[in-house]
Formats: structure tokens, C-alpha cells, sequence
């Protein structure tokens, strides 16, 4: 038996060595290999060289002290006795929220609680929720601060036309906004301190060329997981690194939809909310920016707000984070060319810089390069990979990524091979939105959880819960399963065991690693899980 077996493993071997040998003999897979790692080695040398130009520029700005107030003018609102109240401007806050039941209270009070006049703010919460039991609780929660005196609005719409853009669209229509100067927006999940106004708004009073004002966020669930500190790291290094360098040289960064003010004058100006993307943040900011408003990014403000802890969750979050800006691309494109009131270089940036290199080649080289062509590569005798597309790039890039969360850089293993899983589908949702087909305006809210998996665990304590049927688990199971992540990961583990085997390059390091994170992902066995009630 024992022989039979070692006889059949090695007539398998043999015909896996003739069906290599073939494809490194053939004349159309070699070449298209060839010109797939060329281009994967371009893409990364771009990638390699924005992020190099990213480190010098924010080590400058460092070293040189260049903070929002001394660049621009920043005075804080003086106690003006005769005119009183009315030396502040009057202030309109937006809580757009859908079937938000876990954090409507969280946001509601956070607003109701900034420190400015009464008479001079309104809190405007513009309900979309389509559960009628949640909307009677956000109601309750508005009658309640109502109550304090606080004037706060309780907006509805027969529709959700436009979703996020077309409420804070409608909102802006009502008759009692029409007195109000700023707009400041936060999203159901996020709370600003009291003083938040008070350290944004002075720059749109003192600086009339600002049109908007963004702070930053800070993750009160950054340790729940590994995923939400996976997830840290990557936006730790945008808001210090990304949003820095562009507030600091081109006055210009995307704006991220929440905890930032605007100028009223500056959104009428740029057209308005727009709904043909999905990131109708982004949009507008570019829109007002090439009618000649600057930004203003206030890195040492911190809203506190939640990241997705699910992996279902993320997966929805970052497909409308990679469809959105390469959809927008596409539109935005010959309008960003033509447009005369912003510098060359300001064109060059906004084309080059944030959208071709951060929000396309980043998502496509990542996955396409170390998932599919380097696997690939390996499969094919002799074939050469240079080692430094291979791993000295990506190493620095990693480096400078990991440097921004000090904290988390034990981790850097797994946000490499978390991130390299994500980017399947952040390459999959940047195809779709620059080809505009399939699911190129999906909107899907990202759940929040709040307090909720505390509670949950809380109420739990001391109880004998039913055991669940066969049934229940087969179907819990299945719901957990991303076929995507699995094959894949069946394709990685296949490239890492040849390269063990004959590789000469230790290429199946990273890629058994790789092939390991496909299949934890793949299984759902990432994030938090949240159990249902029914269990």
C-alpha cells in the first residue's frame, strides 16, 4: 500500500513538472507575464515615490511647526458685551442617521452639548430610518433635549432619494436654515467635545478664502479586535500623513463626510450635495475647491466615533470607500482639466496625487501584484522577480505606513496580510466604479454596534442559553463563508507549497502567510461577532 502510494505522488509530481514546463515553454503566458510584472513594477514605483514626496513633506511640516493657526488667522470669539450673543455666528448642526438604534443617543447628546449660544445653534437630525420603531425613539430623543431648550429639529422624508447627499440636501432647504452661516456635520456614530465649535469655526470668521474646516477622528473601539486595530493603522496614516500634507501645501484634501464645518457660502457655490457617486463628500470638496475655497485640516482636534467591527461591515464600508472616488474619477476627470481658477499644480495633484495614485494604483497593486502575479511568478521556473518590487518597495512603504501608529507596529505582519485581503475587493470596487457597471451605486449604512455587544454579554451572564439546532449552525456557517477570500486562498496555498518545494527565492514565506489570512478571512473567523438574540 505504501508503495502504491509513493507511486502515485510521484506519477502527480511528474505531471505537475510537464504541465510547468509547458507554461514556461508557452508563447502567450511568459509574455503576459512579462508585461503584467512591468506594469505591477511601474504601479509600485508610483506608489513607492508619492509616499516617499507624503514622508518628506510631513517630516517638513514638523520640523518647521506649521500649524493651522499660524498659517492662518485664528482668535477666539471675544466677550463682546453690547453685542453679545450676536458676535457669534449662527451655526447649523446635521445628524443625518438610518436605523442608527445603537448610537441615535450617542450623537444626539454629543451635539446638543457644544458649547455655543443656544440662540445661535440649531441641531438639525434628519432621520431616514425606515424601522418605526427607531424613528419614534430618535423623535423621543429630540423632544427630550427640546425640552432643555435646545433647538433642535426633528427632519424626515417620504423618500431616501439620494440616501446621505440627498438628506443633508434637503435638510439645507428648510426655511430656518437660510439664517445660519456654517453647517458642521457628524454621522451617527461620532461625538464632538463641547469646545469643537469654538476651535473650528474662528478659522471660517477670521479667514474669509475657508470653506471648510476638518478635524480629526479618534476610535473609541480601536481595541476591541484585531481588526479594528488593523484598521487604526491604515487611517491613523491618512489623517496624519495624507490629510496633513495636503491641508499644508495644496490647501486641498478630500473632504470624509463627518466632523468638519462648512461655510454655508462655500457648498451654494459648488453646486450643492450631489448624489451621482457614492462619496458625495468627496465630490462636493473637489467641486469647491475649483471654484477657489481652501481647506483647513485640524489634525490635533479628535471626534471620537466608531469603526466597523464585523467583517460584513467592513467589507460594504470599503467597497463605497473604493467604488465611490474612482466613479467620481470618471466624472470629475475633464472638468478637474478645464477648469482655469485653479493652478497646474493644484491639477496635478488633485489628478495624479489623490485620485490615479492613492485611490486606484494603490488598491490595484496591492491586490494584482501580491496576490495574482507574484503568485504566479513563482509557478514558473527561472522565472526572475526583482527583488526590489518584490520586497524592498513594499517594505519601505509598509515602514512609513506602520511608523504612524507606533503603538500597533508588533502588528505590522497581519496588517500587511489583512490589507493585501482587502484589497480584493477595494480592486474589485475601483473596476466597478471606473467602469461604472454592477453595484457602482450601492449604498449599504455601516452597521454600528455601540454598546450594544456589551449589553448583550451583560444580560447574558448566569443564563442557560437553548442549544441551537443542527440547522442554525449549518446556516450560521454558510453566512460566514466569502468564497472569494477561500478560492484564493487555495490559489496562494497552491503558488507558497511549489515554491517550498522548488522555489529559490523563500517567496513562500509570504506566501503561506498570505494564504492563511485568505482562509481566516475566507471562514469569517475576523472581527467581532455578534450573536443574535435568538441564540
Amino acid at each position: 500500500m505504501e508503495r502504491v502510494s509513493t507511486v502515485a505522488i510521484s506519477g502527480v509530481e511528474e505531471q505537475l513538472m510537464v504541465v510547468l514546463g509547458q507554461m514556461k515553454a508557452s508563447k502567450v503566458l511568459v509574455p503576459v507575464l512579462d508585461i503584467s510584472m512591468a506594469i505591477c513594477l511601474i504601479m509600485s514605483v508610483m506608489l513607492f515615490v508619492e509616499r516617499v514626496y507624503m514622508a518628506v513633506v510631513i517630516s517638513i511640516v514638523k520640523i518647521s511647526g506649521r500649524k493651522p493657526d499660524t498659517r492662518y488667522k485664528w482668535e477666539p470669539f471675544p466677550e463682546d458685551l453690547e453685542q453679545g450673543n450676536l458676535a457669534y455666528p449662527m451655526v447649523l448642526v446635521q445628524i443625518p442617521m438610518f436605523n442608527e438604534r445603537e448610537v441615535y443617543q450617542l450623537s444626539i447628546g454629543a451635539a446638543c452639548c457644544l458649547s455655543w449660544p443656544s440662540d445661535r445653534l440649531i441641531v438639525q437630525v434628519l432621520d431616514d430610518s425606515t424601522d418605526p420603531a427607531i424613528k419614534t425613539m430618535v423623535q423621543t430623543e429630540c423632544q427630550r433635549w427640546a425640552s432643555k431648550g435646545v433647538n433642535i429639529k426633528y427632519e424626515i422624508r417620504d423618500n431616501r432619494n439620494g440616501y446621505k447627499a440627498g438628506a443633508l440636501k434637503e435638510g439645507l432647504k428648510r426655511s430656518y436654515v437660510k439664517e445660519c452661516d456654517h453647517v458642521a456635520i457628524f454621522d451617527a456614530d461620532f461625538q464632538p467635545e463641547p469646545d469643537f465649535l469654538h476651535r473650528t469655526i474662528p478659522f471660517l470668521v477670521h479667514n474669509p478664502q475657508i470653506g471648510l474646516v476638518q478635524a480629526r477622528w479618534k476610535f473609541v473601539n480601536a481595541n476591541e479586535c484585531l481588526m479594528t486595530r488593523i484598521q487604526e493603522m491604515s487611517l491613523n496614516y491618512h489623517f496624519t500623513v495624507e490629510q496633513e500634507v495636503g491641508s499644508s501645501t495644496y490647501a486641498f484634501f478630500g473632504f470624509n463626510g463627518t466632523a468638519g464645518v462648512w461655510r454655508m457660502a462655500a457648498i451654494e457655490e459648488a453646486g450643492g450635495w450631489k448624489d451621482r457617486t457614492t462619496v458625495e463628500d468627496m465630490d462636493l470638496a473637489i467641486r469647491a475647491s475649483l471654484k477657489g475655497w481652501k481647506f483647513v485640516y485640524v489634525g490635533t482636534l479628535q471626534v471620537k466615533n466608531e469603526l466597523p467591527s464585523t467583517f460584513k461591515a467592513y467589507r460594504y464600508q470599503q467597497h463605497r470607500w473604493s467604488c465611490g472616488p474612482a466613479n467620481l474619477f470618471r466624472k470629475m476627470l475633464l472638468e478637474v482639466m478645464r477648469n482655469e481658477r485653479v493652478t497646474l499644480w493644484t491639477k496635478v495633484h488633485v489628478i495624479y496625487s489623490f485620485f490615479l495614485v492613492r485611490k486606484i494604483i494603490a488598491h490595484i497593486v496591492t491586490f494584482v501584484f501580491y496576490c495574482v502575479v507574484l503568485p504566479a511568478a513563482v509557478l514558473v521556473p527561472d522565472y526572475h522577480i526583482p527583488k526590489w518590487g518584490a520586497v524592498y518597495i513594499p517594505t519601505v512603504i509598509t515602514v512609513l505606513n506602520a511608523i504612524s501608529t507606533p503603538r500597533s507596529i508588533h502588528l505590522v505582519v497581519f496588517w500587511i496580510v489583512f490589507e493585501n485581503v482587502m484589497a480584493l475587493h477595494r480592486t474589485k470596487g475601483t473596476f466597478i466604479g471606473l467602469l461604472e457597471i454592477g453595484r457602482v451605486n450601492e449604498w449599504i449604512v455601516t452597521e454600528k454596534l455601540g454598546d450594544a455587544l456589551k449589553i448583550k454579554s451583560v444580560d447574558g451572564a448566569g443564563k442557560v442559553k437553548p442549544a441551537a439546532t443542527n440547522q442554525q449552525r449549518r446556516f450560521k456557517f454558510i453566512d460566514r463563508l466569502n468564497l472569494l477570500e477561500l478560492g484564493f486562498g487555495c490559489y496562494l496555498l497552491f503558488c507558497g507549497c511549489y515554491d517550498l518545494i522548488y522555489g529559490k527565492y523563500h517567496f513562500f514565506i509570504y506566501l503561506l502567510l498570505q494564504a492563511i489570512a485568505f482562509f481566516v478571512m475566507g471562514f469569517g473567523y475576523v472581527g467581532t461577532f455578534v450573536p443574535s438574540s435568538s441564540n
